[in-house]
């Protein structure tokens, strides 16, 4: 930041520096011409020059000031119209136009004035028009410069606001996708947590199982702890911010799929019937099929939480055109049910899946004593 500082401030010194020079310049000329030789008049014109020049170093603090000194000292002193251009394009620059008009105007003046007291060698209108259209060139130079400045600045600005808001969607797309990997780590890990809850809880419940019971209970820990080991692997590949070329996303589920995994809750000792009646089930949008299967595993997961040993009841169905509607009945837990904690995000998560898919969501208890889960999601025809 100090070096862009100091950089600023050496181009604004050169700047100033080549605006003195040239008005000098100009200066001794218009100084010179009338005369063609050094007295004591020329003397104190270029003297006066002289200051109205070294006043140019303050015209970025105070340009209006500057500019009526130079103004006013070039219509009695020919070596002040350098000078006098120069401040009179500073303030077009750096001020409204009000106030670039009434310099303009006593620019005007200071011009037939300096003409009336050094008649040129050409008609004294002539060379008043000449010496107007100098202050208008300059008031005109200077309003240029001032749009460029404006439109580049605008420009810049835009380029910021386009940045900050291409910013602010990258940041919002990455905090959406976490929190899409979020809610599949919680249905993955909930569902083989609570399968592994119900297999531990029943061989410490069960002291007098045989050794082939024992065999199988632990057979089927060791594969959903193993499953389980897969799925979060999966999902924490997903996390990291840089991915290899030839690595690709782990397959998602499919309405094929939920057959395999009414079977693992069946294996578990859940009393679960499956009716499933979808045509080309194998055709469903990937979105649809994702949710419709982690809606069934979430009923499945909270069936075995909260009404253990109780029949769950699953039904899909649907086709292309129709949609895709999901059921899941349970009679309510008489007990408080098993102890398998959850942080109750499962539903919140569902109702998040099924409102980004499109579709409705309802759950609770009903008068018939049951509690009930049902779901339905688009499914548009090709």
């Amino acid at each position: 930041m100090r070096a862009r500082l100091a950089s600023v401030r050496r181009r604004d010194l050169a700047v100033d520096v080549c605006l003195v020079v040239a008005s000098m310049v100009v200066g001794v000329l218009f100084a010179w011409q009338p005369r063609g030789v050094v007295d004591s008049h020329m003397a104190v014109d270029l003297a006066l020059g002289g200051v109205s020049c070294l006043a140019l170093f303050a015209r970025r603090r105070f340009p209006v000031a500057v500019a009526v000194v130079a103004v006013v000292l070039s219509a009695v002193a020919l070596g002040a119209v350098g000078a006098s251009l120069a401040a009179t394009f500073s303030v077009a620059i750096r001020r409204q136009w009000p106030t670039v008009a009434w310099i303009g105007a006593l620019g005007l003046v200071a011009t037939l004035v300096n003409e009336w007291l050094y008649p040129p060698d050409i008609p004294w209108a002539a060379a008043a028009l000449i010496g107007s259209m100098g202050t208008a060139l300059a008031v005109g130079c200077g309003r240029l410069v001032l749009a460029r400045r404006q439109l580049v600045a605008e420009l810049t600005e835009r380029a910021r606001r386009a940045e900050a808001d291409q910013q602010e969607r990258l940041l919002a797309a990455r905090r959406q996708e976490r929190m899409s990997l979020a809610h599949e780590m919680h249905d993955v890990l909930a569902h083989r947590m609570s399968l592994l809850s119900v297999h531990a809880g029943a061989l410490e419940f069960s002291p007098g199982a045989s050794q082939e019971e024992i065999t199988r209970a632990a057979g089927v820990i060791r594969s959903g702890a193993h499953q389980m080991l897969v799925d979060l692997r999966a999902i924490i590949g997903l996390l990291r911010e840089e991915r290899a070329d030839d690595e690709t996303a782990p397959p998602q589920p499919a309405l094929t799929e939920l057959g395999y995994l009414i079977d693992e809750s069946r294996a578990a000792g859940a009393r679960v019937s499956f009716s499933f009646q979808v045509v080309d089930a194998e055709d469903a949008p990937t979105m649809t099929a994702r949710t419709i299967y982690r809606i069934v595993q979430e009923g499945l997961t909270n069936a075995r939480k909260h009404a253990p040993g109780q029949p769950v009841a699953v039904a899909v169905s649907g086709q292309a055109g129709r949609g895709v509607s999901v059921e899941i009945h349970q009679p309510l837990a008489d007990g408080q049910g098993a102890e398998i904690p959850g942080a109750g995000l499962g539903i919140i998560g569902l109702f998040e899946r099924v409102t980004l898919a499109g579709g409705r969501l309802e759950h609770g208890p009903r008068r018939t004593g049951e509690y009930e889960l049902r779901a339905w999601l688009p499914w548009e025809t090709a």
